[in-house]
This record gives structure tokens, C-alpha cells and sequence, in this order.
């Protein structure tokens, strides 16, 4: 009976926990998703040449970028550099594809995307629409790649998404102490979180399609 009562308390308390996670999420969704720009490359297929050919246009994007994203000093300014820069962006993309000798076209612009939840070391983006550079190769069948452009965390350790102490200090410089401790997660219980989360956002989206019809 007492087993029973402590594993009981147990589970509780990681449900308590996840609905003030789950709260947290929907109360503060927008605002968080308004502070970031993602940057999401998408492959034209699953073959080894085409998604290697993704990373090797990421890369040249990347080094592109680099130098004038980390001087920036808010999102609207990153917003600025991209568009500012997105047929340099298209261009580089496109050199990079005929190099590989391969004829694929390229479309570069920044806009709204969808995403599903993303764990980035010990970050989790919650599923949802984020505003992005989108670069997508042929046929954009691919597996894509993707990371985080402001604040700047694609220059961290693009390969396995690695944060570090600068990685952190940028995050809490755009979110407040709330939305920073939203994302932060334990490997413990981010499996679980990511799945409700995916089910909650895909219910809202049921939601926002049924209201639509009705009007």
C-alpha cells in the first residue's frame, strides 16, 4: 500500500508539472515565437547526394551570414539583413548546386513555417509557426535541417546543436525569465512533453480550421 501511494504522489506530480509546462506554452506561445528566426533548409530527396548537397548549402549560407547576423542587435535588424540579402542567399545556394553538377532550382525567402517540436541540446522549440529563412532545394522532398538564426544560435556547433554559455546569455537577452525556463528542458521527461505538446498543437490547428468554416 505504500509503494502504491509514493508511486501514486509520483505520477502526479509529473502530470502537475507537465500542464504547467503545457501552460506556460499556450499562454505564452506567441510571444516567444515573435522573439526568433529560424533557418530551415530543405533537401530535394532522401538520397545521399542530394542530402549532402543540403549541408553543403548550408554551410556556404551559414558563412554568408555569419559575420552580419552575429553584429545584430534585435530581430528586426536580422529581418532586415535576410531580406535585404535574399537573392545574395538564392544565388550562393544556386552556385553551390551547378558545383555539385546538378541542375536542381533553389527558392530563398523569408516567411512563416511550419515546424514540429525540436529539441536543440537542451532546448525545445514547441511545434508551431515561426518565422524563417526557408531555402528549399528541386523538389523539396528531402529531409530538411535547421536551427535557430536570431538570436544566433546556428554558429554555435552547426553539427550536432551543441549551446553553450553564449547561446544562453543571446536566448535570455530576447525572452523574458518565463518564456527562457519554457524551452529549457529536462532529457528526462522532453519525450513526453514533445508528444502532448504535438497533439495539443494539432488539435488547436482542428480548432482554428473549424472556426474558419464556420464563418
Amino acid at each position: 500500500m505504500k509503494k502504491v501511494l509514493i508511486v501514486f504522489f509520483i505520477s502526479l506530480f509529473c502530470f502537475m508539472s507537465t500542464i504547467s509546462y503545457l501552460n506556460d506554452i499556450y499562454k505564452n506561445r506567441d510571444n516567444y515565437k515573435e522573439k526568433l528566426i529560424r533557418f530551415h533548409v530543405i533537401a530535394n530527396s532522401d538520397s545521399q547526394n542530394d542530402q549532402e548537397l543540403k549541408l553543403k548549402v548550408r554551410d556556404k549560407i551559414i558563412a554568408f551570414l555569419s559575420p552580419k547576423l552575429e553584429k545584430s542587435k534585435s530581430i528586426e535588424e536580422t529581418k532586415d539583413i535576410i531580406t535585404n540579402n535574399i537573392k545574395n542567399i538564392q544565388k550562393i545556394a544556386s552556385d553551390e548546386i551547378h558545383e555539385n553538377n546538378k541542375e536542381y532550382a533553389v527558392t530563398a525567402s523569408l516567411d512563416y513555417s511550419n515546424f514540429p517540436t525540436k529539441k536543440y541540446s537542451n532546448i525545445v522549440l514547441p511545434a508551431g509557426e515561426y518565422k524563417a529563412l526557408k531555402v528549399v532545394i528541386g523538389d523539396g522532398k528531402g529531409k530538411n535541417w535547421w536551427c535557430v538564426m536570431f538570436p544566433p544560435l546556428c554558429f554555435i556547433d552547426i553539427n550536432h546543436g551543441i549551446t553553450n554559455d553564449k547561446t544562453e546569455k543571446n536566448l535570455r537577452k530576447v525572452l523574458t525569465k518565463e518564456e527562457y525556463k519554457m524551452i529549457l528542458v529536462d532529457n528526462k521527461d522532453v519525450k513526453l512533453k514533445f508528444k502532448i505538446v504535438e497533439i495539443l498543437e494539432k488539435i488547436k490547428n482542428k480548432n482554428i480550421k473549424l472556426d474558419l468554416v464556420k464563418r
